[in-house]
């Protein structure tokens, strides 16, 4: 037994360094970086649902450096696919569940409009039950928020096609979208994201007053995560849209 307990700490003590250092990488918004240690981390621990988690975390990060669409179609799959399994594993996990919703979503931007239509459907069933298995999951509010602006966006041509074509798409309101959005904020007041987002919600219900001071709220706060800089962008342009 004892011999058997010291081999299980020297197999642990380099999965903690990789796992420090993938960390690390991922602080320093170094996605291929953490990757690139998580997955030695997951060939000396398979099957640990955190690992599998976090490299569906940084193949998902990566999907917008990617040049083509060819490539966003791969990094966004090879991003399910490990969802997938840590999901397998803990299908209690509520962040797990979105990590679903976010690698749908990221192939809805690359595939066909038949495959678009079932991933949204998709989309936003994981979003319900993270918020199902966690009701204050900041992150699954901000996801279904999302879906419910962006599907209640779109126009009435698209629309009929999708139900013509594909059997449709589910039912979505533009204040349910700015409530779960706002939601959001409450839960987590300092991520900017939240606020860019329930922006663009307010924007597309016609409340330019809402949009443009959630917005310079958003634009205010400092960048923390890899793709906050992308989203100011985001929002500096539809800032002066409204000017």
């Amino acid at each position: 037994m004892l011999i058997a307990a010291l081999a299980a700490g020297l197999r642990a003590a380099p999965v903690d360094d990789l796992v420090r250092k993938a960390q690390a990488a991922e602080a320093r918004l170094d996605s291929a970086g953490a990757l690139i240690h998580f997955q030695q981390a997951d060939a000396a621990k398979p099957n640990d649902a955190a690992i599998l988690f976090k490299i569906a975390k940084q193949y998902s990060d990566l999907v917008p450096d990617q040049a083509t669409d060819a490539g966003k179609r791969e990094f966004a799959q090879h991003g399910l696919d490990y969802a997938q399994r840590a999901y397998a594993l803990e299908p209690t996990n509520a962040v797990y569940t979105l990590s679903l919703a976010i690698c749908h979503g990221h192939l809805a931007t690359v595939c066909d409009v038949r495959t678009k239509v079932e991933y949204s459907r998709l989309i936003k069933e994981e979003a319900e039950r993270s918020l199902q298995l966690d009701p204050n999951y900041a992150w699954a509010h901000h996801v279904l928020g999302r879906w419910h602006y962006e599907v209640a966006s779109l126009g009435m041509t698209a629309r009929f096609f999708a139900r013509l074509l594909y059997g449709g798409i589910s039912p979505a309101s533009l204040e349910e979208g700015i409530t779960q959005l706002r939601r959001s904020t409450e839960l987590e007041p300092g991520e900017l994201n939240h606020w860019i987002d329930v922006g663009f919600a307010y924007a597309a219900a016609g409340r330019k007053d809402d949009a443009r001071a959630s917005w310079k709220h958003g634009l205010a706060m400092s960048d923390r995560s890899k793709h906050d800089a992308t989203s100011k962008r985001r929002a500096r342009e539809a800032l002066t849209g409204l000017e």
